[in-house]
C-alpha cells in the first residue's frame, strides 16, 4: 500500500497565505487613501463588486492580469500591491549597524 500524504500538513483553503493578506492589506489601504468604494474600483478594474470584496479579505489567489486591473484601478503601480513595508529581520540588523 502507498502512503499518499498527511493531509493535516496541507494548508486550508480557509487560511490566509501571506502574498494573499499582503496584497490584501496594501489594497485596501490605498483604496481608502483614495476615498474610493469597492464598488467603484471594481468598476474601473471590469470587476464584480463582491470579487474586490474577496481579494481584500484575502480570500482569492488573484491572477497577474487581476492585479494589472486594480493596479490601474487604483492608479498604482502592480508593485505598490506587493510591497511590504515592514522591514525584514536583515533590514533591522543593518540598520543598528555603523560602519
Amino acid at each position: 500500500m502507498v502512503a499518499i500524504g498527511k493531509t493535516s500538513d496541507m494548508q486550508k483553503p480557509t487560511q490566509r497565505r501571506g502574498a494573499q493578506q499582503l496584497f490584501a492589506t496594501n489594497m485596501r489601504r490605498i483604496r481608502l487613501e483614495r476615498k474610493l468604494t469597492q464598488e467603484k474600483v471594481a468598476e474601473a478594474a471590469g470587476l464584480h463588486p463582491n470579487y474586490i470584496s474577496s481579494v481584500e479579505r484575502g480570500e482569492r489567489n488573484i491572477s497577474i492580469g487581476n492585479i494589472e486591473n486594480i493596479a490601474f484601478a487604483l492608479g498604482v503601480s502592480m508593485s505598490d500591491l506587493v510591497a511590504d513595508s515592514q522591514p525584514t529581520e536583515k533590514k533591522k540588523i543593518s540598520q543598528g549597524k555603523t560602519s
